[in-house]
């Protein structure tokens, strides 16, 4: 929606366009040029005078603005995965299939984002498993921090429904879910980029991403579905 109120003056406007400006424009380039080399290079093989001279200015240029290589990659790592979906992004019409529902949407959904969005995701993969300790030290110091996948509101909101046990700390259940899901959707992509990881034992074949979809929900179900009540003393069957 267009402002209605007054235009800034003028020596701000100006201000826009001045060396503050073209810092922030060339830390947004940086970082889009490293977050694609990344994704194709990988962290422990890119190079930082490779990612400036993509663009054309000096390796000390990029250090100016991140510090070091960590400090580019976890940027990098940051932007990638608040771009990406939460939980309760799901359409209504999944929503209201319900909380597991919603969790097969987004597992489902996984083969398709990753050649949609492959980029955040590869960098998302790398965070997890490419980078060295110090580094995915940061990174889980940030998940925890930010919930970007708003993983707290999707579980209190399946706790809300009834699908979700509630006599587990919710930090607990968070964790749960993330650290399952996580690791599932990490295979789902491992395997689409080599088919052969997911095989069935012994015949070779590879599985349907649909079965393993179905194990993994009944997995969850029983880690942190909400339990059934107990029947009364004397009515059990």
């Amino acid at each position: 929606m267009l402002s209605s109120g007054p235009r800034p003056p003028a020596g701000r406007q100006r201000r826009k366009t001045g060396p503050q400006a073209r810092s922030i424009a060339k830390r947004a380039l940086i970082l889009d040029t490293a977050m694609r080399y990344f994704a194709e290079h990988g962290f422990a093989t890119a190079r930082v005078e490779d990612i400036a001279a993509e663009i054309d200015i000096s390796k000390g240029s990029v250090f100016q603005h991140f510090g070091s290589k960590e400090g580019l990659f976890f940027e990098v790592f940051k932007k990638a995965i608040l771009s990406l979906p939460s939980y309760l992004d799901a359409p209504a019409e999944i929503r209201d299939k319900g909380f597991f529902e919603t969790v097969r949407f987004w597992l489902s959904r996984t083969e398709h984002l990753v050649h949609r969005d492959w980029v955040p995701f590869r960098i998302s993969i790398l965070g997890g498993y490419g980078a060295d300790v110090d580094l995915k030290r940061q990174i889980e110091l940030f998940m925890a921090d930010n919930d970007p996948y708003g993983t707290i509101a999707f579980v209190r909101w399946g706790i809300e429904r009834g699908e979700v046990r509630d006599d587990v700390d919710i930090d607990m259940l968070v964790y749960t879910i993330d650290w399952m899901t996580e690791r599932f959707q990490d295979a789902i992509m491992a395997g689409e980029l080599d088919p052969g990881l997911f095989r069935e034992p012994g015949n070779g074949k590879p599985r349907h991403i649909g079965a393993r979809i179905e194990q993994f929900l009944m997995l969850l179900r029983g880690a942190i579905g909400a339990r059934a009540p107990r029947p009364p003393e004397g009515k059990r069957p």
